[in-house]
């Protein structure tokens, strides 16, 4: 058997294999933050939209119920009638307070979770 000085081993060198890791890196370095900014806008949005629900509620409620102005609406007068299914849930873990007719509903999670 006879061997050649210029045959070569199958398989990937030490470089190609950190390089293509390099490469890796640097798109999951691109794509991670931007995910992440998504996500926080998309539960900020979802959040809004739960009020704004709940505040369409309460003015359907006390349109059908002569509510006082200045009365406070509780989740029973709410569901299942003019909120459909079950009382809303914010995306970030917050809790809402319906409040008084006057008021607009808050989500204790704060920040962005107010409606605009």
């Amino acid at each position: 058997m006879q061997t050649s000085a210029h045959t070569r081993n199958r398989g990937f060198t030490l470089i190609e294999i950190l390089l293509v890791i390099l490469i890796i890196g640097v798109l999951l370095g691109i794509a991670l933050p931007a995910m992440l900014t998504a996500r926080t806008s998309s539960a900020n949005r979802s959040c809004r939209e739960n009020l704004r629900a709940i505040e369409s509620a309460k003015e359907r409620f006390a349109m059908e119920n002569n509510f006082p102005s200045d009365g406070t609406p509780t989740w029973t007068d709410l569901v299942p009638i003019f909120v459909k299914g079950k009382a809303p849930q914010c995306p970030m873990g917050g809790t809402y307070t319906i409040g008084r007719m006057d008021e607009d509903p808050v989500c204790s999670y704060g920040g962005e979770h107010t409606i605009d």
